[in-house]
């Protein structure tokens, strides 16, 4: 049985040589980008923890908007003006009675992506609002799908804003609680700010019942 035996031309080589090394420069420097945030951020340490603990974030997500929009949010008056800023309101772009838009059509493009991905991560969330939130948003399909998450991701940045600009803590009000889950996301986020240098002390807060 003959096989085909395929040579790659020695130029192509050298350029998917050169990206190869290009990305191995970037897996070295990343974690050196995130210790210098973290020792940027050290004086806001207690801001990134009570932002980390919200469902769908974690360290790294909220250093990213801290660095964006502060350690208290001043800049925006009320949830809404972040909300506005991000781009996470729904899009005004409506014909008949049929959005043709998802999103708010302007916002702030390195930030809109994270409550994005963070809505992802919190629909999947047990025992969450979020999650309790997701199911409910009405229609089917991929259409009505990303309508549901970017719902949950105007949420999130919503509560992010409280957060932020209150100085308060994240309490679950999703009535379900899951106690494995919320000391296994517990110890991760302890390791993971103590590995950026955060000093951490963690104390279980009593329960809060649901609103």
């Amino acid at each position: 049985m003959l096989q085909a035996v395929t040579t790659l031309d020695p130029r192509y080589r050298l350029v998917l040589q050169q990206f190869l090394d290009q990305l191995d420069q970037n897996e070295r420097q990343i974690p050196e980008l995130d210790e210098a945030l973290a020792n940027a951020l050290q004086p806001h340490a207690d801001a990134v923890q009570r932002l980390a603990q919200i469902p769908g974030l974690g360290v790294d997500s909220a250093q990213q908007i801290i660095a964006e929009v502060g350690p208290t949010a001043e800049k925006f008056a009320s949830a809404a003006d972040l909300c506005s800023w991000v781009g996470t309101c729904p899009g005004e772009n409506v014909s008949g009675e049929e959005s043709a838009s998802d999103r708010s059509p302007k916002g702030n493009q390195p930030m809109r992506r994270l409550p994005d991905q963070a809505a992802n991560a919190a629909v999947k969330a047990t025992g969450t609002v979020f999650e309790a939130r997701y199911p409910a948003h009405p229609g089917k399909g991929p259409r009505s799908t990303t309508q549901a998450i970017w719902a949950v991701a105007n949420s999130l940045c919503r509560v992010i804003w409280k957060v932020l600009h209150a100085a308060v803590r994240y309490e679950e009000r999703g009535g379900r609680s899951n106690p494995r889950a919320d000391k296994r996301r517990a110890t991760r986020l302890v390791r993971e700010l103590k590995a950026l240098g955060y000093q951490v002390q963690a104390t279980r807060l009593p329960a809060q019942a649901p609103a």
